[in-house]
């Protein structure tokens, strides 16, 4: 399971439970492959739900590198994620949300 308070969110991809974390490493080549203006942009997407599919791919992929479990954006593209795009995009949000709250917050 994961930590909230270490900013880890669990989604379950092809049937195993993957720890996701963004780590500065991974945020930072976040912002490089989104060609983001600043991290802050990429949350105000969310925040508006303005934001797209490659986002939330780009994300996932950027928790998994994050929390350990590396996977090709590829084959990330094609898993099975358990409740769908919409789980995922909610995972992706709450992995936005606690790379940038207090302990307390989350």
């Amino acid at each position: 399971m994961s930590n909230p308070w270490a900013g880890e969110v669990t989604l379950v991809i092809d049937g195993t439970p993957r720890v996701m974390k963004l780590t500065l490493g991974a945020l930072a080549e976040l912002e490089h492959s989104l060609a983001v203006g600043s991290l802050v942009d990429l949350v105000q997407r969310f925040e508006s739900g303005g934001f797209s599919t490659g986002d939330v791919l780009a994300l996932t992929g950027a928790g998994l590198q994050g929390g350990g479990q590396e996977m090709a954006l590829s084959d990330l593209a094609k898993a099975e994620i358990e409740g769908g795009v919409l789980i995922a995009a909610r995972a992706a949000a709450q992995l936005l949300a606690r790379a940038f709250m207090m302990p307390e917050e989350t």
